[in-house]
């Protein structure tokens, strides 16, 4: 490291940071932030020390800065993926200033990846857990920059793949005029594998959660899903529905379900047929709505041979189909006005009648009928028989619209992702926090239905070992206003297309496409001081990509006759 160290320009950081006011949320990339008070921590790290001691309270702090560490660490590679390996492990000392740590000055640092290799010493001025842990408890013996030594451990572990342990030599919670770290692997401290606990533990919890996740996927792939574990949930208002079903399912009570389309009614349905006495026989299901209405009768009765013409044999009907088990009757309120006459009768006498048939057959059959119709306004506008609606109203269970259970997404997102990569043969780690959120605050007209078409899009979309970003679920969603912060500290609004005066005066301009993009590449360059991966990363280009870019305006700026006002100097952009 150079005796007179500076860091890489960290423009391409600070547009991670970014403030919506509109939403209330603050991210760093994609990764949710939160602003607290310094008191308000050092209150914590007291309350802490207080009920269970330094060495707990210690263990805590650092695990937790350890954690915040490691998500940092992968904004290294893909923020700079063409840069210098130093370069790239720099985001992390420069995200952990931009974050309100400390000002961070390396003033040793060699390590070699690929070799295990590292050592590092770091300056830390204005470090505000120093700050907060002397506010509290004066000048102390010991270093107490427990959550930064945390973030630093995690960050450089992750980075290089293997367990880094920092520790402070100089605290300014202990009268010094700084802080001071020094990083090397745990193995070449005497004393490491007494600070080891700080870090293991949660690797070892990460790696036994992924198997879970691989073992349940494994299974929902090799065995049929039971009916009932496909109903998940922990709010409230999905816990009173779930509670109705499964006092029904012990008895032979007609349930009627209630709740608007893609709410769940069959799996309901499903479920509380595989919890009943009759799982061992068959569940039956039709929809009501999608059978024309003259095949009605057909389908649910039966018919005779002969019938009608085109009738060459007879055919059991749905309600036979049941016999000893459960059918369920979906969009029952779609029903013509004679089907439901005779739906009455099968209920009240437990026999059905073939269509052309002289005589009636017996049928044990335990009915659950469905729909998404006000049917007691139904009743009231005389499409629906009154006398039906008492018999399938006995025992209705009403199944709350998605939107009324929002304690219950990220569960059924969870399950579902899990799911659909079995199904595709896709490893997604998981949903990135802004994913989450947009899925929280989405209204769901289409419910649960629809937030399952959603995960499987985002799992189609997403990256191989990636998460599911936001835009792989709703990739037409409207932006929130954000603001970020430029060099001096200052919040900054960021443009949109709506207001972005650069925008216009580039259209009004006049200059062709060609010419725009030559002015561009120009610019990025010369701010970058001619360091192309730097101007790459402005542009949101791979090196590669502004090369080539850089390449063709070259040529058509050979092709083309030099007109003033037209073409870029040769000389303005390096080969």
């Amino acid at each position: 490291m150079p005796q007179n160290f500076k860091y890489p320009p960290d423009s391409d950081l600070r547009r991670l940071l970014r403030f919506e006011p509109d939403s209330g949320a603050i991210w760093l990339g994609d990764r949710r932030m939160v602003l607290m008070h310094t008191s308000a921590l050092a209150a914590l790290r007291q309350d802490l020390m207080n009920s269970v001691g330094a060495d707990h309270a210690r263990r805590i702090l650092t695990r937790m800065g350890y954690a915040s560490g490691l998500s940092d660490a992968e904004y290294a590679i893909k923020q700079r993926p063409n840069d210098s390996m130093e370069s790239q492990f720099l985001v992390g000392p420069q995200l952990h200033m931009l974050e309100g740590a400390a000002r961070v000055t390396p003033t040793k640092l060699t390590f070699d990846v690929a070799a295990g290799q590292f050592y590092g010493e770091f300056r830390w001025d204005h470090s505000w857990e120093a700050y907060a842990h002397q506010q509290r408890f004066g000048v102390v013996a010991d270093p107490a920059c427990w959550a930064l030594l945390g973030y630093a451990s995690g960050y450089t572990s992750a980075f290089m793949g293997k367990l880094i342990l920092f520790k402070e030599t100089r605290c300014a919670a202990c009268g010094d005029d700084h802080c001071l770290i020094v990083g090397k692997p745990i193995e070449e401290w005497p004393d490491g594998e007494a600070h080891r606990m700080y870090f293991t533990d949660d690797s070892l919890m990460e790696k036994m959660e992924a198997l879970q996740l691989q073992v349940e996927a494994l299974k929902s792939s090799i065995e049929p899903e039971h009916p009932s574990r496909q109903l998940i949930g922990k709010s409230a208002a999905f816990r009173q529905a779930y509670a109705l079903m499964e006092k029904a399912a012990k008895t032979q009570v007609t349930v009627l379900l209630t709740g608007e389309t893609g709410s769940g009614k069959e799996r309901f349905a499903r479920a509380l047929h595989e919890l009943s006495p009759r799982s061992s026989a068959p569940f039956v299901a039709v929809n009501c709505a999608a059978l024309p209405a003259e095949l009605i009768e057909a389908e649910l009765f039966g018919v005779e041979k002969g019938a009608y013409t085109g009738a060459h044999a007879a055919r059991t009907g749905r309600f036979e189909r049941a016999h000893g088990g459960t059918l369920l009757l979906d969009e029952v309120g779609d029903l013509p006005l004679p089907a439901q006459a005779k739906l009455l009768r099968v209920l009240q006498e437990g026999e059905v009648e073939r269509v052309g048939a002289e005589t009636t057959r017996q049928v044990n059959v335990r009915l659950i009928a469905a729909t998404n119709v006000d049917l007691e306004k139904a009743v009231r506008e005389g499409r629906f028989r009154q006398d039906l609606w008492y018999r399938l109203n006995v025992y209705p269970i009403c199944l709350p619209p998605l939107r009324e259970r929002l304690a219950d997404i990220s569960v059924l997102a969870n399950a579902m992702l899990a799911r659909f990569c079995s199904l595709h043969d896709k490893r997604v780690a998981g949903f990135a926090e802004r994913a989450m959120q947009a899925l929280e605050q989405h209204p769901w007209p289409g419910n649960v239905r629809e937030l399952e078409n959603l995960v499987e899009r985002g799992v189609i979309l997403a990256c191989q070992g990636g998460m599911i970003e936001v835009e792989h679920l709703f990739p037409n969603l409207p932006k929130t206003a954000q603001t970020s912060f430029d060099a001096h500290g200052h919040l900054t609004e960021l443009p949109s297309a709506q207001d972005d005066d650069l925008s216009a005066r580039i259209l009004d301009s006049g200059s062709s496409l060609d010419v725009i993009e030559a002015r561009v590449l120009n610019h990025a360059v010369a701010r970058a001081g001619g360091n192309l991966a730097q101007a790459a990363r402005l542009l949101g280009l791979s090196r590669a990509q502004l090369a080539y870019r850089q390449k063709r305006s070259l040529e058509r700026d050979q092709d083309a006759p030099d007109t003033a006002g037209e073409h870029p100097r040769k000389n303005e952009c390096p080969p």
